[in-house]
């Protein structure tokens, strides 16, 4: 962790960070804590922040960095018209609000990505530092860009094809993934429509380089590469247990 910054230089970067354009988002470190902020967004919580919605969905995610926290290469990330934007560098934003850990669960987001782009949402996964999440499982975002896994892929496990999603969603385009993990089954769904089911196996032992499997933990969305760019918005989860 670095050391804070005095108080100088720390109101030097709030100065220069009104030049930005507001949607575009800049990130320091807290005096507070190693999570990362927006300078250009309020950091108190929005008013939707963990109200139930109609379906009876919490939402985890108001427009603001609260209960959200990055890992290495911060700047992969920013906030732009309310949704989370990533590109850049390998870096992953971990969610770690007080509904966390998720064991049984259902989660819903919507996702853009821009043609050529790769991203990934984990689930049953934890905090790390760096590198690419070691635990639970990632279910891929991916439509045009050359990895053949595409969208609703349980990375690695089960995966999905693009003839088989190529109908359902499209780049430039808002759509819902919807996650259901039930006593060892987990299910996705694109645009309302079944693409993954995948039953773990009793007694499957952790895997050497990743782990796959079930257990508890948290959610966390990726940054693939600057190549790629992904935007994840309107984030909600409901406990089952």
């Amino acid at each position: 962790m670095k050391p804070s910054y005095p108080l100088l230089l720390t109101s030097a970067l709030l100065a220069g960070c009104a030049s930005h354009q507001p949607n575009e988002g800049t990130f320091v470190k807290t005096h507070a804590s190693t999570d990362y902020v927006n300078q250009n967004l309020p950091h108190a919580p929005g008013a939707d922040l963990g109200k139930l919605d109609a379906e009876g969905f919490t939402i985890i995610f108001d427009g603001t960095w609260t209960g959200w926290r990055v890992n290495e290469n911060a700047g992969s990330w920013s906030i732009r018209d309310g949704a989370f934007r990533a590109q850049g560098d390998r870096s992953h934003n971990f969610y770690i609000g007080s509904l966390q850990p998720l064991k049984n669960f259902e989660l819903k987001l919507e996702i853009m990505t821009e043609p050529g782009s790769n991203g990934g949402v984990y689930i049953h996964t934890k905090f790390q530092d760096s590198g690419w999440p070691w635990g639970g499982y990632e279910t891929q975002v991916n439509q045009t860009q050359g990895d053949w896994r595409k969208s609703g892929s349980i990375y690695s496990v089960k995966d999905v094809k693009e003839d088989e999603i190529k109908t359902i969603v499209k780049d430039n385009e808002w759509y819902t993934q919807h996650v259901i993990v039930k006593d060892g089954t987990i299910k996705i769904f694109l645009n309302g429509k079944l693409v993954n089911e995948f039953v773990e196996e009793p007694g499957r032992q952790p895997g050497k380089d990743f782990e796959r499997k079930l257990s508890s933990g948290t959610i966390a969305l990726q940054a693939h590469d600057p190549k790629s760019v992904v935007f994840y918005k309107n984030i909600r989860v409901k406990p089952l247990d």
